[in-house]
């Protein structure tokens, strides 16, 4: 496969992870990414020293999922050093309780009376050894048909699952989708409830990983130039028009968020109507406030804690440097606490000030002390963290296809194009389903 294959638009995790796995059989892409460096919404930054992410990312599942599958399927996991994420932890009620990672844990749950835990066993436990064709028949059941009938403790624990594995509330996750996090949760079925982080801190880590296997390879990645719009002629996909010219290959990637990119890259005609429509209607984001906060001392051993129960502002409280201690210099110590919000909260910076002070008030509650250790505090607003539904009917099958119905060589990839997990999972999955559709074109298509 010589000569420019393909086109890709993004590289984030899944424009890398899909130019990657084309470089493993020989092609050679080219990847356009708009900002200066790799990363997407994983892109990190350096502030007074201490290295913070836009949202706080973990590899969910780890070994067992798509993203890691992917760097062992390319040889690159070597490349990646890891920090496990072990030392989780609820906050309810002024007490502390050990986040559970098996049955064992559960039935020593503290924070539910034991008749609780036997009936969250009851609910949790026909999930784990269910079928993913059994979870794709709950995509539009919604996951507080499940909460809304447990107690208090019950509905905490739900709450915190989701926030760490959806970054968001039961109320916007589908059942399907938790069924299917409780699957590969399960170490009986080859899953597992391992998470991780880079040791070196920054999640683009990971990108960078990628980016540097593409360039080893033979492929090209671009930055600075920004997509226009994608060149369809004659039906089919031959490359992208960026502010510095044309780009054409044989094939055409977009892995910007695909109801985004319908909007923006696409001269009206290019696509089908209906396909168009389709995509349109899976717009949803997660937009997050977050709080990156600089402390004198560490204040608690923990890695990460969710304080579950009531209306509290802080869903999840991350203690960035304990779980790798060189994203802070020396004596200093970095604690993220952020929350899932609407777009508009997103967009005031009224409202950002307001949610943080809550947040700091919430967790100078848990941890007395806390403001006189403070450093210094960044809260930030992300209106997009990620792209992917999670709501009933816009999950797994029902997201956005990865092909246009009567444009050939056009492809879609991502978090919010087929395939399940969240985030970055997601788009590492939606990349690795689709690499075969791109592989069998460019082996038909005209050089």
């Amino acid at each position: 496969m010589g000569g420019t294959d393909a086109v890709i638009v993004g590289a984030g995790v899944s424009g890398l992870c899909t130019a990657a796995l084309l470089c493993g059989q020989g092609a050679r892409p080219v990847v356009l990414e708009s900002s200066p460096r790799v990363g997407g919404r994983t892109a990190s930054s350096e502030f007074r020293g201490h290295v913070l992410d836009n949202g706080f990312h973990i590899m969910p599942f780890y070994k067992a999922s798509a993203l890691y599958g992917v760097l062992r399927q390319l040889g690159l996991a070597g490349r990646l050093e890891l920090a496990g994420v072990t030392r989780i932890a609820f906050w309810s009620g002024g007490s502390f309780s050990k986040y559970p990672r098996g049955v064992a844990d559960l039935l020593r749950l503290d924070l539910l009376p034991p008749l609780s835990r036997l009936r969250l066993l009851r609910v949790l436990l026909p999930m784990a050894f269910s079928s993913m064709d059994s979870a794709a028949r709950l995509d539009r059941t919604p996951l507080s048909s499940v909460t809304a009938r447990m107690d208090a403790g019950g509905r905490a624990f739900f709450e915190a699952v989701c926030m760490l594995a959806f970054a968001d509330e039961p109320e916007r996750v589908a059942l399907g989708e938790f069924v299917r996090t409780m699957i590969r949760a399960n170490p009986f079925r080859g899953g597992t409830s391992e998470f991780a982080y880079p040791a070196r801190g920054g999640y683009d880590r990971i990108c960078d990983v990628l980016a540097q296997y593409v360039r080893e390879r033979g492929g090209r990645i671009e930055l600075g130039a920004r997509a226009r719009r994608v060149l369809v002629e004659g039906g089919r996909a031959r490359g992208v028009e960026t502010d510095g010219g044309q780009v054409r290959g044989r094939c055409t990637v977009v892995s910007v968020p695909a109801y985004e990119a319908v909007r923006r890259l696409f001269r009206s005609g290019d696509l089908d109507p209906e396909f168009v429509s389709r995509v349109e209607r899976l717009d949803s984001t997660t937009s997050v406030v977050e709080t990156h906060y600089c402390t004198s001392r560490r204040v608690d051993e923990r890695q990460v804690v969710f304080p579950v129960g009531g209306d509290r502002a802080a869903k999840g409280v991350f203690f960035v440097s304990n779980i790798a201690p060189a994203v802070s210099p020396p004596g200093e110590h970095l604690v993220m606490a952020g929350t899932p919000v609407e777009p508009g909260d997103a967009a005031s910076p009224r409202a950002v000030r307001r949610i943080n002070e809550r947040m700091r008030s919430e967790i100078s509650e848990m941890y007395p002390g806390f403001e006189k250790s403070l450093i210094w505090e960044r809260p930030m607003a992300w209106s997009r963290v990620e792209s992917v539904s999670k709501g009933p009917g816009m999950v797994w099958q029902d997201k956005a296809p990865h092909e246009a119905p009567g444009t050939a060589g056009l492809f879609f990839v991502g978090d919010s194009t087929v395939g399940h997990g969240i985030g970055t999972d997601s788009a590492a999955h939606s990349s690795v389903l689709c690499h075969p559709k791109i592989s069998a074109f460019l082996r038909g298509a005209d050089p």
